[in-house]
């Protein structure tokens, strides 16, 4: 530093300590012109209007803010002495798994907190993601919700349009708006899928749900080794950590989320809703974890059945006497299956109870930071062990590659077996057998998708909270369901249910306050009556009765019978625990006035009419759902638009197109991705390799083909071209691809099969790279951005 420099900086500090000693004092005036006392903030006294209305007050006409007194501070502060709230979901996990009802599945966390609290055994759900989701968050029903089914398979009737109305605020804006911290972690399959663009609309986002912060996947199901990722609304890049995984990932964030929340604002409670991807598809789990469970299921799901009943029995989360439910019919016999059979099923639970540990134990490392902080007391937690049950989505032999499900492509036994080493790594998208949902809905009968069935609706849950509780390691067999949750919520903190929020009038809650239950084990259950639909599978539960009919398993295509034809059966569950003993044909009036409840129900939450397409519905043109595409023949896109899901992208299967990049070479070449989409277990890309065009389609991780030119592009602009003729005759069958540069062909080449449906759940269209897992195997995972410069890509349908 030179003589000058120094001298004006010497200068500059004396002026500003002279100018600082000049105002001393005006900083505090003489005891007789002191400010009066600033007034106490005010407390809203009326919480059924959300935003809380600030108060008015007049105009000062005070001339000198020092002998004037300020109106008092409007501050909006939750009720003293309102709880904490954390909402663990353990995703498509059955009533019989977890051992804290007596499954297979050490889980510790969840065994220490219903030791230390309460044990739920009638609790229910909606038998499927969204829909449970969706009333979980909401106290009302699912149709209410607009959310009937998946969003992904939404319609245009009330009901099903997978649109959460204005009219139905989220739980986590009305604690939000009474002066709670709010943050969502993990999994969100609320958003309507075609909303789900850098376009939006983002009203139904997460953040604009309530949750003053998001961090998680927004669908159905991510990879948990490389999962598509949101920070609030934007997209997040993984770290380049052969170890990394969505599960530790997620813990790591709500509970730095945690800290700073009680560290800068230790007086304001949190609402934290901890949804992991786990147990769902894809089974994806560290192998030290697996290991824990080798050889534990060599005795077969029957027998897993029968040894899970008898520890529910002695756990007291099952009446004694109480029968296995049958099975159903299409599940085989374990004694029957071959060797080989057994083998790969036996390791695919495995796998399975391996990732539900894991998920556990992640839980509670965020359950131990919470109490370091001296939070845990205050904290109501509840913990709910499955959004519905156990998923046989994996059909009769289980699957590899979950997308070659939705491609119709069928994995066999010695398919899998040959990579069953794998199962659960990052080159594996693998599900079990669904004679293993079958046992983890033990002692029912059904698993997911099938409403109205315990089996799809029973799920075990635990709450905690010393400070309001103080019964420890009781069961409770209050009837309830997913939509109580809210309200017990909102009572427990002393708040009224909003019969306006944001300017909108608001449905009425429709779940009922379990709090009367947590002191008295003997109360009456208040929740009588519950109606349960999904794709036209039904039910209707009424002062422990339940009439049910399943109008179609998970592994069937269609329905059993017509909707007015289907068969129904009826249950005293007041006496009958499991519903394994159908007096449909003893009583047929009971059975008939169940019946014709249901269809009062229905009609009064939307779930009329029924609807059990299933394949048409994933067509947004067959059901009148909105689709960015909607008519168009052409997308062009450009660099940096990534994560586009294939509800927003141009559906280019089953039909000849061009794909045609502008591009600028620079000196010394180029590589990189121009456009992919999809990812390892399904998709195509544009890429260099090299300075050379190639073109790459990977057939849902079983086979691939490739069109490649022979020489690298020269420096300067250049105009890439795909074309794709496709050969007809039906869907998913294959074609010829051709590359051409500045309009010469420069390849050619035969691509057997395509996918007919779907290339990702979770991995979308990224221009100027391939993000998550990378399609081809001829570049990086992650690091293969395009190093040169692009104008823009076009799809073209032909």
């Amino acid at each position: 530093m030179d003589r000058r420099t120094r001298l004006r900086r010497n200068v500059g500090r004396a002026l500003s300590l002279a100018v600082v000693q000049a105002l001393i004092p005006f900083a505090t005036p003489p005891v007789s012109a002191q400010q009066p006392a600033i007034p106490k903030s005010v407390v809203p006294t009326d919480r059924t209007v959300l935003p809380i209305p600030e108060p008015t007050y007049p105009y000062s006409t005070a001339l000198d803010a020092r002998t004037a007194t300020p109106p008092p501070r409007f501050e909006v502060k939750a009720p003293a002495g309102a709880p904490n709230v954390l909402i663990v979901l353990i995703d498509d996990m059955g009533f019989g798994q977890s051992e804290a009802f007596g499954g297979p599945i050490h889980m510790p966390t969840v065994t220490k907190l219903a030791n230390a609290g309460l044990r739920y055994n009638q609790f229910h759900t909606t038998a499927l993601c969204s829909p449970t989701r969706a009333a979980l968050l909401s106290g009302r029903n699912h149709h209410t919700n607009n959310m009937g089914s998946i969003t992904e398979t939404a319609t245009m009737f009330p009901g099903q349009t997978g649109q959460r109305p204005n009219a139905v605020a989220p739980l986590a804006e009305m604690l939000r708006l009474n002066g709670y911290s709010t943050a969502a972690f993990g999994k969100s399959h609320e958003t309507a899928a075609w909303e789900v663009s850098p376009s939006g609309p983002t009203d139904r986002w997460p953040t604009r749900s309530g949750f003053d912060h998001f961090y998680g996947f927004i669908g159905g199901e991510t990879n948990q080794w490389a999962p598509a990722i949101y920070e609030d609304m934007s997209r997040v890049e993984l770290p380049d950590d052969p170890n990394y995984h969505f599960m530790t990932d997620m813990t790591d964030k709500a509970i730095a989320w945690t800290k700073a929340q009680k560290s800068l604002t230790p007086d304001r409670p949190f609402f934290t809703y901890f949804a992991p991807g786990a147990t769902h598809a894809p089974h994806h789990v560290p192998k030290e974890w697996i290991a824990k469970y080798k050889g534990k299921f060599d005795q077969g799901w029957d027998k897993v059945r029968e040894e899970t009943l008898a520890r529910q029995i002695k756990l007291g989360v099952v009446p004694p006497g109480t029968k296995l439910a049958p099975k159903p019919e299409a599940i085989k016999d374990w004694d029957t299956l071959s060797a080989d059979e057994k083998r790969l099923f036996a390791r695919q639970m495995e796998v399975f109870a391996g990732f539900g540990e894991y998920a556990d134990t992640e839980v509670g490392r965020l359950i131990d930071a919470i109490a370091e902080l001296g939070q845990l007391d205050n904290t109501l937690v509840f913990f709910i062990v499955g959004d519905n049950g156990a998923s046989a989505e994996g059909t009769m032999n289980g699957v590899l590659y979950e997308m070659t499900y939705f491609n119709g492509v069928q994995e066999t036994v010695p398919d899998i077996l040959a990579r069953i080493d794998d199962l659960g790594a990052a080159n594996t998208y693998p599900h079990y057998a669904a004679g293993w949902a079958v046992a983890g809905d033990t002692p029912f009968t059904w698993t997911k998708q099938v409403a109205g069935s315990y089996g799809g609706t029973r799920n075990g849950m635990v709450v905690h909270w010393p400070k309001g509780i103080t019964a420890k390691n009781e069961v409770r067999s209050q009837w309830h369901h997913v939509i109580d949750i809210a309200p017990t919520i909102l009572a427990a903190a002393g708040l009224p249910e909003p019969k306006s929020v944001n300017g909108t009038p608001q449905s009425p809650i429709e779940g009922v306050s379990m709090l009367y239950s947590f002191s008295d084990a003997k109360a009456a259950s208040t929740h009588k009556t519950q109606y349960f639909e999904i794709f036209g599978n039904r039910g209707i539960y009424s002062d422990g009765w339940l009439a049910n009919t399943v109008h179609r398993a998970p592994w069937e295509s269609k329905g059993r019978h017509p909707l007015a034809e289907d068969v129904w059966e009826l249950y005293n569950v007041a006496v009958d625990f499991s519903a394994a003993t159908n007096l449909a044909a003893s009583n047929p009036a009971k059975l008939k006035e169940l019946q014709d409840l249901f269809m009062v129900e229905a009609a009064k939450h939307h779930a009329l009419p029924l609807d059990d397409r299933f394949l048409e519905r994933t067509n947004a043109a067959l059901v009148g759902r909105p689709d960015l595409m909607g008519g168009r023949t052409s997308l062009t896109v450009y660099e940096g638009m990534i994560g586009m899901t294939e509800n927003v992208f141009i559906n280019a299967k089953n039909r000849s197109h061009t794909v045609t990049a502008d591009v600028t070479i620079p000196k010394g070449g180029a590589n990189g991705v121009i456009l992919a989409q999809g990812g390892r277990f399904g998709g195509w890309s544009l890429y260099l390799k090299d300075g050379v065009p190639t073109y790459y389609y990977n057939f849902v991780g079983m086979g691939v083909s490739k069109v490649a030119s022979s020489a690298p592009l020269p420096e300067g602009k250049a105009t890439i071209r795909f074309e794709f003729t496709y050969d007809g005759g039906g869907l998913g069958k294959g074609g010829v691809g051709a590359l051409f540069v500045n309009g010469q062909k420069v390849g050619e080449g035969r691509i057997d099969r395509t996918q007919c449906c779907i290339f990702s759940a979770d991995e979308g269209a990224d221009v100027g790279e391939d993000g998550e897992t990378a399609v081809s195997t001829e570049y990086p995972q992650r690091n293969n951005k395009f190093t040169g410069k692009i104008h823009k890509v076009t799809v073209e349908l032909k």
